[in-house]
């Protein structure tokens, strides 16, 4: 049979008591409780404080675009009001006069005024006359036969084109040479 003595490997070793907590190391766990919820509570104030934050900075974007969209085009607007001026004091000289030629004298003057004025604002008008046929800035509505213009270049604008800062705002419409008329084959 079995000695006492000898050791049985499949028994299980007998369970670990706990030790009595130290009367030191519960108020350390108290202390530490404390301060996790203190810290706890200062993320959470963080955290409420950065939504909050992040809240107001969206809506005060919200407001500045739409302050900007507003009033974007104002200092386009102050240099356009000497154009109106000169149109309104042009119309009232055409009124009093006989002759046409001062009349389109004073308006050419007030249309370079206006183009120069939105030039300085980054507008740029495309005159494509003989340039190459580029369908990125122009739109052919036509073609037709021509000895003098090259084949797929631009034979006339009909219609300017504008680019803004760039950005093409209205392809130039145009007529595109479909070169030299070619002969009806018999």
């Amino acid at each position: 049979m079995s000695d006492s003595s000898s050791t049985d490997l499949n028994a299980t070793p007998p369970a670990a008591t706990p030790e009595p907590a130290s009367p030191a190391a519960a108020p350390r766990l108290e202390e530490q409780l404390a301060t996790a919820r203190q810290e706890v509570a200062a993320n959470y104030d963080r955290y409420t404080r950065a939504v909050a934050d992040l809240e107001n900075f969206r809506k005060r974007t919200l407001r500045e675009k739409d302050e900007l969209r507003q009033f974007a085009t104002s200092g386009l607007m102050e240099d356009v009001i000497p154009i109106l001026d000169n149109l309104s004091l042009g119309l009232a000289a055409a009124r009093q006069q006989t002759d046409v030629k001062p009349i389109v004298d004073g308006v050419t003057l007030v249309l370079e005024q206006f183009k120069t004025t939105l030039a300085r604002h980054g507008l740029k008008e495309l005159k494509p006359d003989g340039l190459r046929f580029d369908p990125n800035f122009h739109e052919c509505i036509s073609h037709q036969a021509s000895a003098e213009v090259a084949e797929e270049h631009v034979m006339q604008v009909v219609r300017p084109g504008y680019t803004l800062n760039g950005r093409l705002l209205r392809p130039a419409s145009v007529i595109v040479s479909s070169g030299p008329a070619k002969e009806a084959q018999v």
